[in-house]
């Protein structure tokens, strides 16, 4: 039954994704999955996000639904081709460019890299602070979110400077954000300060 199909298809991916990307990125992932080529189509995905930033005419080429899908299937299909894309990420592209959605393929990929890392065991932490954190105390948050994440699991910090935050930082995972800034703090005191008192 349909309803079975789709469940078999959501447990075979390291976690589930919805909305057209995510049912595109995890497409991918199966096909790349299924034939032992999840790194090499990693790498091709991203680059052609790649290409697509550093060529604005590739990019539009992208993003134009007004290209007839002959000619678009056509030419992704000769330009990774000739690049030398496996046949997974060629077909991909040529799905995308059928259907329309070569607008859609850096929002995929980033889905594709989420699917990619959690079948790893990555988990990625974005740490904003207003200096870089040293690392010392990059290692101690590692090994704390390691506690709580499991210990299985390799945490890939990336380091973001913001000086809107004023001091502390700021970590997001996942769906979850922990706001330890001054500035967040500053606003909560202020709000506290703006309540009436009862004497």
């Amino acid at each position: 039954s349909l309803t079975l199909n789709y469940l078999l298809f959501y447990w075979r991916v390291p976690k589930a994704l919805y909305g057209g990307t995510g049912n595109y990125a995890s497409a991918l992932f199966l096909a790349a999955a299924n034939s032992n080529s999840l790194e090499k189509v990693e790498s091709e995905i991203l680059d052609v996000v790649g290409a697509a930033k550093k060529s604005p005419m590739f990019s539009q080429f992208m993003k134009d639904t007004s290209v007839p899908k002959e000619t678009r299937v056509k030419a992704i299909t000769e330009i990774f081709s000739e690049a030398g894309f496996t046949d997974i990420t060629k077909k991909f592209l040529s799905a995308l460019a059928s259907n329309g959605r070569l607008k859609y393929v850096e929002r995929i990929a980033e889905r594709f890299v989420d699917l990619t890392m959690a079948h790893r065991g990555e988990v990625k932490v974005v740490v904003r602070t207003v200096v870089p954190l040293p690392e010392k105390e990059e290692k101690e948050l590692k090994e704390t979110l390691r506690d709580i994440l499991g210990k299985d699991k390799t945490i890939l910090v990336e380091q973001k400077i913001d000086q809107s935050i004023m001091g502390g930082l700021v970590i997001e995972f996942g769906q979850k954000v922990f706001d330890m800034s001054i500035r967040t703090r500053a606003k909560q005191m202020e709000a506290f300060l703006r309540q009436p008192f009862d004497i």
